[in-house]
């Protein structure tokens, strides 16, 4: 007996209201676990729901044996490891789609041939929070988003809101969240412009919507026949963030990217903050800080905050780590961890922001980046460079007065050689942890940080 079609109308609704529904008995490939533990809490909260669901990824059974350990015990996940099967992006329900998979991806491409919806994790969640009735705050942009996305949040939290982070945070699976969230409850999301494509596949926006500013970054990613169409495939995904905002919604952008926003035509007109009262006193340093703690002010003054929660909240907020933070001071010599700089952008910026006599250890793999700039702030700012041998140092240290080093721990070891004591070490690499030494930036991160610990 075939069901009733309107019967059948109505589940499939309901479902789109409801992710109890929506997933449960689900056929579902997870492509890409990784070992950040994002994929993880994906797979295993899919799992959880009652999904079918099978992972693959390119990294092989061992290179994965962390992220697999974690997921043990769920007997409806299988795998398909070392490589894609066509097959498995054909025959599903739906394809949860890890941020980074090539905008060319012939699976990709298999699933949506075949009408197989691909989601992806933050935007599935934000499609799901706003049917809940949960305020999703959304923060992009080359720089700052991070440090913001944490400063909104750690602000609404101290002024007692009920708040929730998720977005490009490690070790959290934002699709994970749905089981904590309640109507009324606000959610900071930090987006890359690889989430941001999931935004665009659901037509969503967040109702409260940061843009910070628009560098160039993962032009590797996405590159094409001249640097102006990746530059404008780049700024595409981005525009995700308010290209689907409602009457209502909010806009906030940073000076230098606002008359860029302004030409994509958003329904919501941009706000740009004013510069940050001098009253307010940062732990945060630098100028491009207090521009991202302008930009957080106003997100919380929408949110509802008073200019007294406002202050309290920016004022007692801690660096992120791996941005710009001070980690021991070692013979008079302060040390910084900058890990997550990896654009000559970013590692300029932390320059400006200690100011003299420092010694920057730097270095990584090349994402195609311009140098030049960067070049001219090593010279203003550093008494001396120790680089970690790589593929991008090969393109800086013929333009500047450096040491090589084979190891991060020789980097550091050189680097306490060469300060003196109210020097300042920064490690601020400027380019992308891929290589042989890391597997990924928060290995990275760790490293520094144990080697530092150890001195």
């Amino acid at each position: 007996m075939r069901p009733n079609p309107l019967f059948v109308e109505y589940v499939r609704i309901a479902a789109m209201f409801d992710w109890k529904i929506f997933f449960k008995g689900k056929k579902v490939t997870v492509m890409g676990l990784g070992l950040l533990g994002r994929g993880v809490g994906d797979a295993a909260f899919l799992a959880q729901c009652g999904a079918e669901v099978l992972v693959t990824d390119l990294k092989t059974r061992e290179q994965l044996r962390k992220s697999l350990k974690k997921l043990r015990r769920y007997k409806n996940i299988s795998y398909a490891l070392s490589g894609h099967r066509l097959d498995d992006f054909r025959y599903v329900d739906f394809i949860l789609k890890a941020a980074g998979v090539p905008l060319n991806s012939p699976y990709i491409a298999a699933a949506r041939k075949n009408g197989v919806p691909v989601y992806m994790s933050t935007a599935l969640f934000a499609k799901f929070a706003h049917e809940i009735g949960v305020t999703v705050v959304g923060v992009t942009g080359t720089r700052g988003k991070s440090t913001i996305t944490h400063l909104i949040y750690h602000s609404l939290k101290k002024a007692g809101r009920k708040v929730h982070l998720g977005g490009n945070v490690k070790g959290v699976s934002t699709l994970a969240l749905l089981p904590k969230i309640k109507k009324g409850d606000m959610c900071v999301l930090e987006l890359d412009s690889w989430q941001l494509q999931g935004f665009g596949d659901l037509k969503i926006s967040p109702q409260v919507a940061v843009f910070t500013n628009l560098l160039d970054d993962h032009l590797n990613y996405y590159r094409s026949t001249s640097l102006a169409v990746s530059r404008k495939l780049y700024f595409a995904d981005k525009v995700n963030i308010f290209r689907f905002q409602k009457k209502g919604d909010a806009l906030i952008a940073g000076t230098g990217i606002a008359e860029q926003i302004k030409k994509a035509k958003p329904l919501c007109a941009p706000i740009v903050p004013a510069p940050l009262s001098a009253e307010v006193r940062l732990n945060i340093l630098g100028e491009h800080n207090r521009e991202n703690a302008g930009l957080a002010a106003a997100a919380l003054c929408i949110l509802g905050l008073s200019k007294t929660e406002i202050r309290k909240g920016l004022e007692s907020f801690m660096p992120v780590e791996g941005r710009l933070q001070y980690l021991r001071t070692v013979r008079g010599i302060k040390i910084y961890n900058d890990n997550n700089a990896t654009t000559p952008d970013a590692t300029s910026a932390a320059l400006k922001a200690l100011g003299k006599d420092i010694v920057l250890i730097m270095g990584g793999t090349d994402k195609g980046l311009d140098m030049n700039k960067l070049v001219a702030e090593i010279l203003k700012h550093c008494k001396g460079v120790v680089m970690l041998k790589e593929s991008g140092t090969e393109k800086i240290k013929r333009k500047v007065a450096g040491v090589e080093k084979d190891t991060l721990k020789e980097c550091v070891e050189e680097a306490i050689r060469l300060a003196k004591k109210g020097d300042s070490i920064l490690f601020s690499p400027a380019f992308a942890s891929f290589g042989k030494w890391f597997k990924n930036e928060y290995d990275r991160n760790d490293q520094f940080v144990k080697i530092v610990e150890k001195l």
